[in-house]
């Protein structure tokens, strides 16, 4: 079956999700934020077989995620180094993570962020960087932007149409 791509898509989640929708990449972002650079590493911490882990950093690099660099001239070696495009990719690993210890730790949480000034643990949200308020569901919504097509027009103007309806029934059955 022939994957989808979503490179022609104009909405920035797909975008996104074609660079890095596969679980293997996130995974592999994820070590690269640990600090892991080597092929053999990302193998181990892993278990990824030695082909798709390959063809999961060839992606990363083509996405300008990662940089392949050479550490070694005989025998010719290479490590896989995070890219400021990569790097930009924390915020969303610190989410996943967040989300994921929220909702299916059952086990209690294997990764935390943690204030290394005070020791504490740390709640990540999401803040508008202007006011630094929290991004929340009753304040915030998602609009289409300047270069939006036809169909995130649509898709977004059906949001915003649903997002009306319930804040008008919420407004009458709070009254």
């Amino acid at each position: 079956m022939q994957r989808t791509s979503f490179d022609d898509m104009r909405c920035p989640i797909a975008r996104s999700l074609e660079r890095v929708g596969e679980w293997w990449s996130i995974l592999i972002l994820r070590d690269a934020m640990l600090g892991m650079t080597r092929f053999d590493d990302f193998q181990a911490s892993l278990g990824i077989a030695p082909n798709m882990l390959t063809r999961r950093l060839r992606a990363l690099t083509d996405a300008g995620l990662l940089e392949r660099v050479r550490y070694s001239e005989k025998p010719p070696r290479y490590e896989y180094v995070l890219t400021p495009r990569g790097r930009d990719f924390r915020p969303v690993l610190v989410a996943l993570m967040a989300w994921g210890n929220r909702h299916f730790a059952v086990e209690g949480q294997a990764m935390q962020l943690i204030d290394e000034l005070t020791g504490d643990i740390v709640e990540p949200v999401m803040v508008d960087a202007k006011t630094g308020e929290p991004i929340d569901r009753a304040r915030h919504a998602m609009h289409a932007g300047p270069a939006a097509d036809e169909r995130t027009h649509a898709r977004v103007e059906a949001y915003l149409q649903r997002r009306a309806q319930q804040h008008a029934a919420s407004k009458t059955s709070s009254q």
